[in-house]
């Protein structure tokens, strides 16, 4: 939603993809898996009371939205974008299918997972870890407000540190909040490492993608 108080900001989404293109020229397989609050926020107010299942599937909905207009962006830009959602719209969008969207990646497509996990009371990191796990990922990437994992909140703590790396195990003996619970649970039972990153950072994607020091690295 870049500066605007909700909403899609089409420069935001223009700059992502560039970032994104960078990478897949690189001849790295990228999968996406984008949340719904830029949208759902313009709405949270008439959820209040609502039930928790239902204010889930409409947040649901919303990262369909994203999902179909970074993929139209994406298409613009010049690269393939195939967007699977895990609620049935075949309509709008396909539905994600594990080997189909394995093919997709083999042929250098960039995939967009859209829907979360279709389940409600599952967060958008935990669709990530759970579609990174499903396709073998490498790592999941954790695209952030924030440049990193921090000893302290940076904000609160003048003194808080950055780590180039922890592991699973330190990150929740300290409370660290690098993802909800059960997407951080996943990770670690799957040994899928997890890099947490500023979104915010112009060329961050690609000096993570090339190793630099760049983020947190959280392992096992």
């Amino acid at each position: 939603m870049g500066d605007d108080a909700f909403g899609i900001n089409q420069a935001t989404i223009v700059r992502m993809v560039e970032e994104i293109a960078e990478v897949t020229r690189m001849g790295v397989q990228v999968a996406v898996v984008i949340g719904g609050g830029n949208i759902f926020r313009g709405v949270a107010g008439g959820s209040v009371g609502m039930d928790r299942a239902t204010a889930d599937y409409m947040g649901m909905l919303a990262t369909v939205m994203n999902a179909l207009a970074l993929g139209d962006t994406m298409d613009k830009a010049g690269l393939i974008a195939r967007v699977m959602s895990a609620i049935a719209i075949d309509r709008v969008v396909e539905p994600y299918v594990r080997p189909k969207a394995l093919q997709y990646l083999e042929e250098g497509k960039v995939v967009i997972f859209a829907a979360g996990t279709g389940n409600p009371f599952f967060t958008t990191d935990t669709a990530a870890a759970l579609r990174g796990a499903e396709i073998g990922a490498q790592i999941v990437l954790k695209a952030t407000k924030v440049d990193g994992v921090y000893t302290a909140d940076p904000k609160k703590d003048p003194t808080a540190t950055r780590y180039t790396s922890i592991t699973f195990d330190d990150a929740m003996h300290q409370n660290l909040e690098v993802m909800d619970a059960t997407a951080f649970a996943l990770c670690r039972d799957q040994k899928l490492p997890v890099k947490v990153f500023s979104i915010f950072k112009l060329g961050a994607l690609k000096r993570v993608v090339q190793g630099a020091d760049e983020g947190t690295l959280v392992h096992v």
